[in-house]
């Protein structure tokens, strides 16, 4: 079979199932947990998508990438889920958006699915307002580590920060973000979390267009280092192609 070009719109083979999260307070979020084929995962990530009042939702477009790529790519099971309130192709959740406050269940919910699905090696990955729930809410001992992406650092606070000086933080930092610039976030991190280490992505905005590649690079080199990148760019064996349809939260 022939190589053809991982682009945008590329699906590769996973076993993708539509998942429920059921919430302490009583909600139910929409989900979808992606693995690979035919061999177990090797490591867990949990995707927290960035502000869904801004269009964030569990189809962002790095993270519908993660999904479709990764399981395949890296033999990485793939959590990404609608917050309360949030709405996408597969669906809206339950509940209200509440200001990085009620998410903290949210939070706890991916977890405790991962928990009793045993998936192994669990990692948060937050995006832009997704980061401030990690750090806020997701400093838990079944947490591996958190990478950060475009980190505003908007809700959380020194108090949350410092919580992770023990687990491994990575910060993936566009050059040109207008919330948390490369110097600033070197500073607060630096004396958050001296242990963290503040990646910069030159060239790019708040919202990562065109390094999608280069992000869930950093992803797997964080999660399992043993694994080469760059990955892989073509494909040779099944896979399909789709259009998300995007919705309004």
């Amino acid at each position: 079979m022939s190589e053809a070009r991982i682009t945008a719109n590329t699906v590769l083979p996973a076993r993708r199932e539509a998942v429920t999260l059921l919430t302490a307070d009583g909600l139910r979020l929409v989900g979808e947990l992606a693995l690979p084929v035919d061999r177990p995962a090797r490591a867990t990530v949990v995707l927290l998508h960035p502000l869904p009042t801004h269009g964030g939702m569990m189809d962002s477009h790095l993270y519908r990438k993660a999904a479709w790529r990764l399981p395949a790519l890296a033999d990485l099971a793939v959590l990404r889920f609608n917050t309360r309130g949030t709405a996408s192709e597969a669906g809206r959740s339950e509940g209200a958006f509440d200001n990085a406050v009620g998410e903290r269940f949210d939070v706890a919910a991916a977890l405790a699915f991962a928990a009793e699905r045993g998936l192994p090696d669990v990692w948060l990955v937050g995006w832009s307002f997704g980061t401030d729930l990690a750090l806020m809410h997701g400093c838990d001992p079944r947490v591996a580590g958190a990478i950060l992406i475009s980190p505003p650092l908007r809700w959380s606070r020194t108090e949350h920060l410092v919580r992770w000086v023990d687990k491994r933080v990575v910060c993936l930092v566009p050059e040109f973000d207008d919330h948390l610039p490369p110097t600033e976030a070197r500073r607060r991190f630096g004396a958050d979390i001296p242990t963290a280490d503040v990646i910069v992505f030159p060239g790019a905005g708040h919202l990562m267009v065109g390094q999608s590649d280069e992000v869930l690079d950093a992803i797997v080199s964080t999660v399992l280092p043993e694994v080469p990148t760059p990955l892989p760019r073509t494909w040779s064996g099944p896979c399909e192609k789709r259009q998300v349809t995007i919705v309004a939260s």
